[in-house]
C-alpha cells in the first residue's frame, strides 16, 4: 500500500467501477421507493420539463427563442434545468427516468474528487476519496433527490479544482487553465446563485494575487469577462424576480424556520454538528484520527516540504463553511458543496491510518483496515437510505391527475387547490399534470385574504381534500367548505386518499353564471395606471391572484389580440396602448414597454404618469442613463408635487446606475421622500 499512482488505465477502470456500483444502488433504491416528488423536487422537475419543452425537445413544446427560454427561469438560473430537460428528452420525464441526470452529475463529481485527490497525494488516495464520497450518507441522498444540490456541488467542486490548478506557482498560470476555470465558475453560478458563497472568496483571493503578475493579470481579466458574459444575460433578464425570490427563500424562510441569524454565534456550529451524519461517523472519526497521526509525524519531522495544494483545499473548505454559515437560511442540504472538500481532507487521514497499520502490522492489515472502515461507512449509509424509503401503498394523487387528464385531454387546464401536504401540493400536482404532453397547471389559493372571491368566480376545476389539510389548515378548510357549499360547483369524482381522508374533484356547472372575463377587467386596470400610485397599487393587488387562476395567461393573449385589433382602427387608442404597455411590463419586455409608455407620454402631455413608468422600465433594463434623461425632461415641466418627487427619485437612481456622482449623492434622500409621498397617497381618507 503506497502513494504511487496505479497504471492510468486501471485507475480509470476502478473509478468507473465506483460510479457503476453507486449508480446501480441508486437505481435499485428509486425502483423500490413508492413515494412521489414533494415540493422542491416537483418544482425542479417541472422546471426541467418546461425547459425541455422550451428547447423543442419534449412533446408539447417548441422553440420560441432565447428570450422565451429566459422567461422560464425567473428566480433560479437555467443551466441545470436545460441539462435535465435534455436528459428527459432521451430518458423520459417520469421521476425515475429524469433521475438519470443525477447519475451524470455524480459521475462528474467523482472524477473531479478522484483527480484532485490524485494530484494531492497519489492515485490510491484519489480513489479512496471517490469511494468515501460515494458512500457519504448526505451525498447518497442527494443522488436520489431531484434538487439542485448535486449539480451545484459538482459544478462548485469542479470550479475550485480548476481554479486551484490555475493559481499554482508551479505548472499553473496558463491560458487554458484560466479559461476552463472561468467556464466552470460560470456554470456553477448558472446552476444556482448560492454557488457564490463557495466560489467568490477563493476567486477574489486568486484575482487579487494575480494583479501583481503581468501574465496572470490579463488571464484574470479575460476569465472575469467570460464569467460575466455568460452569467449576465440571465441576470439582466430576471434580476428583479431573482431579488424577490432570494429574499423570500433566504431571509424570510430562515426567519420562519427559526434558524440563527448571520451574526448569531450559533451559526458557526450549525453545520459542523451535522458532519458526522452527513459524511458518516466512521468516515469522520477515522479521518480525524488519521490527521492526528499526520500532525504528530509532521511535528517530529518538521514542517518543511509541505505538499503543494493542501493549503488551497483547506482554505476553500473553511471559506465555504464560513460563508455558507452566514446565510440566514440553514437547511442541512445547503452545506453540500463543502462536503466533497471535507471528504478530500478526511481521505488523507484515512490513508494515513492505513499506512500506519501497514507499517506496524503489514500490508494485509493496512488493506484490511481500510476495507473494514469502508464497510462500516457502507452499513451506516445503507441504514440511512433504507430509512428514507417509502414502501407503503403508492399515493392516489397521480391517479386523480391522470383521470382528470382523461377528462380534459392535453388542453391547457387550471386546477385550484386549498390544501398543501408532502404529496398533495401545487408543485407536485403541476409536475404530474404536465407529464406525457399534458398542460395541467395546479395553483393553491386561500393563503391570503381577498383571494377567495376571485377563486370562486374564476375557477373551473377544484381538487379538494377532506380531513387534515396540511399547512395553513384553518384557511384551507374554510375555502374548501365554501367551494362545497357554492351552487356553482358540483363534485364529479372521489378517491380514497390516506388516514381516512379523500380527494374530491369539483367542476364548475355548465349552467353557472359566467364570471366577468379577466381581459375586460385588465383593460380597466391598465387604464387606471393614469392615476399613478393608486392605479399601480391596484395592479399589484389584482395581478398576483389572476396569475394563480390563469397560469396559462389566456387573458393576456386575449387582451393583446383585442388591442391589436383596436389599433388597426385607431393607432392612438389609449385603452389599447395602456393595455399593451402593461402587458409588456408584466412579460418582462422592458424596451417594448418603454416605447409604449413614451408614446403615451407624448399623447397625454407632461402631467402623464407614463413618463415615470417609462423611466422605471428603462431603469429595470439597466439603462440608467436613458432613465435619468426621461425623468429629468419630465421633471422640467410643471407637474404635481408627488409626481415630481417620484421623477426626482427615478432620475437620481438612473444617474447612480450611470455612474453620475450627482445621483449617488442625492438618491437616498430623494427615494425616501418619494416613498413617503407614495405611502401617504395610498392611505385611505380619514373618516369624518
Amino acid at each position: 500500500m503506497t502513494n504511487n499512482t496505479p497504471r492510468p488505465r486501471w485507475w480509470w477502470w476502478a473509478l468507473l467501477g465506483i460510479w457503476l456500483l453507486s449508480t446501480a444502488v441508486d437505481r435499485l433504491w428509486l425502483h423500490a421507493d413508492q413515494g412521489i416528488p414533494s415540493w422542491d423536487q416537483a418544482e425542479y422537475l417541472s422546471s426541467a420539463l418546461e425547459h425541455g419543452r422550451g428547447l423543442g425537445l419534449i412533446e408539447g413544446g417548441r422553440w420560441q427563442g432565447w428570450q422565451a427560454l429566459l422567461d422560464l427561469s425567473p428566480k433560479i438560473p437555467l443551466l441545470s434545468a436545460l441539462i435535465s430537460g435534455s436528459v428527459m428528452a432521451i430518458a423520459g420525464s417520469s421521476f425515475d427516468q429524469a433521475s438519470w441526470v443525477l447519475s451524470l452529475w455524480h459521475g462528474l463529481l467523482l472524477v473531479v474528487v478522484a483527480c484532485w485527490g490524485r494530484e494531492l497525494a497519489g492515485g490510491g488516495p484519489g480513489l479512496l476519496a471517490a469511494g468515501l464520497l460515494a458512500l457519504a450518507p448526505a451525498m447518497a441522498d442527494h443522488r436520489v433527490s431531484f434538487t439542485l444540490d448535486l449539480p451545484l456541488t459538482a459544478c462548485t467542486t469542479t470550479a475550485l479544482w480548476l481554479l486551484g490548478r490555475w493559481q499554482r506557482r508551479d505548472q499553473g498560470g496558463t491560458w487554458p487553465q484560466a479559461i476552463s476555470a472561468a467556464l466552470a465558475i460560470a456554470a456553477a453560478v448558472l446552476v444556482k446563485q448560492s454557488a457564490l458563497l463557495v466560489l467568490a472568496p477563493p476567486a477574489f483571493w486568486v484575482l487579487s494575487r494575480s494583479l501583481g503578475q503581468q501574465r496572470r493579470r490579463w488571464q484574470s481579466f479575460a476569465a472575469l469577462a467570460l464569467v460575466m458574459g455568460l452569467a449576465l444575460p440571465w441576470l439582466h433578464h430576471n434580476w428583479i424576480s431573482t431579488l424577490g425570490g432570494t429574499e423570500r427563500a433566504v431571509i424570510t424562510s430562515g426567519a420562519e424556520e427559526g434558524d440563527p441569524g448571520s451574526l448569531d454565534p450559533r451559526s458557526l456550529l450549525w453545520y459542523p454538528r451535522l458532519f458526522a451524519s452527513q459524511v458518516g461517523a466512521v468516515c469522520l472519526g477515522a479521518g480525524v484520527l488519521g490527521w492526528l497521526v499526520l500532525l504528530r509525524a509532521r511535528w517530529r519531522q518538521g514542517w518543511s516540504g509541505q505538499p503543494n495544494g493542501w493549503g488551497w483545499l483547506l482554505g476553500c473548505c473553511i471559506s465555504g463553511w464560513l460563508f455558507t454559515s452566514l446565510s440566514p437560511n440553514k437547511d442541512p442540504r445547503y452545506i453540500a458543496p463543502v462536503l466533497p472538500l471535507l471528504i478530500l481532507l478526511l481521505s488523507q487521514g484515512w490513508w494515513a491510518v492505513g499506512l500506519q497499520l501497514q507499517q506496524r502490522l503489514g500490508r494485509t492489515a493496512g488493506i484490511t483496515g481500510l476495507v473494514a472502515g469502508l464497510l462500516g461507512v457502507s452499513a451506516s449509509t445503507a441504514k440511512a437510505s433504507l430509512n428514507g424509503l417509502e414502501t407503503t401503498t403508492p399515493s392516489v394523487v397521480p391517479v386523480a391527475i391522470e383521470q382528470l387528464r382523461q377528462r380534459v385531454g392535453n388542453q391547457p387546464t387550471t386546477v385550484l387547490i386549498a390544501a398543501s401536504s408532502k404529496d398533495f401540493n401545487e408543485q407536485t400536482l403541476s409536475y404530474l399534470g404536465n407529464l406525457q404532453g399534458g398542460h395541467i397547471q395546479v395553483r393553491r389559493l386561500g393563503r391570503n385574504s381577498g383571494q377567495e372571491e376571485i377563486a370562486l368566480d374564476q375557477a373551473q376545476w377544484w381538487l379538494l381534500a377532506t380531513g387534515d389539510q396540511g399547512t395553513s389548515r384553518k384557511s384551507a378548510r374554510a375555502l374548501s367548505k365554501r367551494v362545497r357549499q357554492d351552487p356553482r360547483f358540483e363534485r364529479v369524482q372521489r378517491w380514497p386518499w390516506s388516514r381516512g381522508r379523500q380527494l374530491e374533484l369539483w367542476q364548475r356547472r355548465d349552467n353557472a353564471a359566467k364570471p366577468e372575463p379577466l381581459e375586460r377587467q385588465f383593460i380597466a386596470l391598465a387604464r387606471g395606471l393614469q392615476q399613478g400610485p393608486q392605479g399601480l397599487n391596484a395592479v399589484f393587488q389584482k395581478i398576483g391572484p389572476w396569475h394563480l387562476v390563469d397560469p396559462h395567461f389566456h387573458y393576456q393573449h386575449k387582451v393583446e389580440a383585442w388591442a391589436r385589433q383596436q389599433q388597426l382602427q385607431d393607432p392612438d387608442n389609449r385603452d389599447a396602448l395602456w393595455s399593451l404597455a402593461l402587458l409588456a411590463a408584466l412579460r418582462n419586455r422592458p424596451q417594448q414597454a418603454a416605447d409604449l409608455f413614451e408614446r403615451l407620454a407624448r399623447l397625454e402631455g407632461p402631467n402623464s404618469w407614463a413618463h415615470a413608468y417609462q423611466s422605471f422600465v428603462l431603469l429595470a433594463d439597466w439603462n440608467g442613463c436613458a432613465a435619468a434623461r426621461v425623468a429629468d425632461r419630465a421633471q422640467a415641466a410643471e407637474v404635481a408635487s408627488l409626481q415630481a418627487d417620484v421623477l426626482t427619485a427615478l432620475r437620481d437612481a438612473g444617474r447612480s446606475f450611470c455612474f453620475d456622482p450627482r445621483g449617488a449623492l442625492q438618491v437616498s434622500t430623494s427615494l425616501s421622500k418619494a416613498s413617503n409621498g407614495v405611502r401617504a397617497a395610498l392611505q385611505p381618507p380619514p373618516e369624518e
